[in-house]
């Protein structure tokens, strides 16, 4: 694919001259290709902001015009994902930006190809949901601007809109245990496939701790087709749990259906909880409990941030949002 630009050669001189660096640097950074370090990339990116450079992308036989972003998430099917990519494509719609979208079905081997895949149409930015933070390392050494959505900041992405699942983890757990629960029990998809997972887990473990209750080995199982089948037997008879929470809503409905074939009453023999907050655990009931996440909004954010960063070369920026306890009515009080 051949790369075109709305402005002459000479306005590349013009933006290697304002960021005081050479031709072949701004090419580097403009068309995402080779090694150029993060306060070089801000410094031509700001100085063709000022200049008012924009490129556009040829092909064959076309031009197209509108420029676009790539968003890499876990799974389409998500509803938590679903509504990230709707607050997304609402901000970038405004902005003029066509999305693009790709997934990994939550395995971190699929990541860097995925990637890759983005950058193949020359994006604007990225915004990355990982299942690791960390192997943002393992990815291509030349990215245009990138905002990690649901991961925690990095040396090499400093930008991020996250929530605090550490503390979510810790809040649930907490709730649970001042219902007079103590035999309490984590299934969580598996944790190589979701630092979220993990620190909601890790969550779990400081608020036992502090409550003098011994943590329980969180049961892990698969994120994808892990669900419909999920058998408890085993575990239930081996911990004798009076409640469980889940990494997810869509794993605490999965939790809720195996209690069932094992004859067991939600919240009356077992209690469940979940985190995200989607629709669907509020048209059961009884209402689910869970931490509800601000997931639609925290796409508004990362895609805000990232134009912000991309057309303004402004700083990278950690946003926090909050997420809230709902109490629901699937964890009973004991005694």
């Amino acid at each position: 694919m051949e790369r075109s630009y709305t402005t002459p050669m000479a306005t590349l001189q013009q933006i290697a001259f304002q960021a005081g660096c050479s031709l072949a640097t701004v090419s580097r950074v403009l068309n995402g290709e080779g090694p150029v370090s993060d306060e070089m990339v801000r410094r031509v990116r700001r100085a063709a902001a000022e200049l008012g450079y924009r490129p556009v992308q040829a092909g064959r036989t076309t031009v197209r015009n509108q420029p676009v972003v790539g968003v890499l998430v876990p799974s389409v099917t998500n509803p938590v994902f679903a509504a990230s990519l709707g607050g997304i494509q609402h901000r970038m719609q405004a902005a003029n930006h066509g999305v693009l979208i790709a997934q990994s079905n939550y395995d971190p081997a699929l990541e860097a190809r995925a990637v890759r895949s983005l950058l193949e149409q020359r994006p604007t930015g990225l915004i990355l949901t990982l299942c690791d933070a960390r192997t943002s390392e393992a990815l291509s050494a030349a990215l245009p601007p990138t905002v990690l959505l649901n991961n925690l900041p990095v040396t090499r992405f400093a930008a991020a809109v996250t929530v605090d699942n550490y503390r979510a983890g810790f809040e649930l757990t907490r709730h649970i245990l001042d219902h007079g629960h103590r035999r309490i029990l984590v299934v969580s998809g598996h944790f190589r496939s979701s630092d979220r997972a993990r620190l909601r887990y890790d969550g779990y473990v400081a608020a036992m701790q502090e409550a003098g209750v011994p943590p329980i080995e969180a049961v892990e199982i698969p994120f994808v087709d892990g669900y419909e089948n999920l058998d408890l037997g085993t575990v239930l008879t081996h911990h004798r749990p009076t409640a469980i929470i889940a990494s997810n809503d869509l794993l605490a409905l999965g939790v809720i259906a195996a209690l069932r074939r094992e004859r067991l009453s939600v919240p009356d023999d077992v209690s469940v909880a979940g985190f995200d907050g989607i629709a669907l655990g509020r048209l059961m009931s009884p209402t689910l409990t869970t931490i509800a996440m601000p997931d639609g909004d925290m796409g508004l954010a990362a895609a805000a941030l990232l134009l912000d960063m991309a057309e303004n070369a402004s700083d990278c920026r950690h946003l926090n949002l909050e997420c809230r306890l709902y109490a629901g009515g699937t964890v009973q009080r004991l005694g």
